[in-house]
């Protein structure tokens, strides 16, 4: 089966919500981290893990309530994750968890997937997104 829809960086593949779930729940070494911030986890959501036996790793990309670049980011991720495991990695649009993709690549990760919609997808005409994990996979609000 081929999960990797398109290459657009040397070092991540951009992955369907679809074939992140397969991976997630056929890959027993796989892993999802999501990037967003500790306040879109705590008022959004989080992707919901439990139906495949796993739980969401959850390491901010950028830092609430600054923005200001976790620095300890990869550290964080290499405590939950070795190297060589699959790793889908989502965020609210695709744009941030691009961004940890580089750098989990940098830091020696092989086998990166950036979930291309993310938690919740494109904005509409009216600026409401759609389209994400939130709509189509299992989720959880604290």
């Amino acid at each position: 089966r081929q999960v990797v829809r398109e290459v657009t960086s040397m070092t991540y593949s951009e992955i369907s919500l679809e074939d992140a779930w397969s991976m997630l729940a056929d890959d027993a070494d796989a892993a999802l981290i999501d990037v967003r911030t500790i306040a879109e986890w705590n008022f959004v959501g989080l992707p919901d893990l439990a139906s495949i036996s796993k739980e969401v790793v959850a390491v901010e990309w950028t830092q609430f309530p600054d923005g200001s670049p976790n620095l300890d980011f990869v550290d964080q991720v290499s405590h939950h994750l070795g190297a060589d495991q699959p790793v889908a990695i989502i965020c609210r649009s695709g744009a941030r968890s691009r961004s940890a993709a580089n750098a989990l690549a940098a830091a020696g990760f092989t086998k990166l997937f950036n979930v291309s919609v993310g938690f919740e997808g494109d904005l509409d005409q009216q600026g409401h997104r759609h389209g994400g994990w939130k709509d189509h996979l299992p989720w959880q609000q604290s």
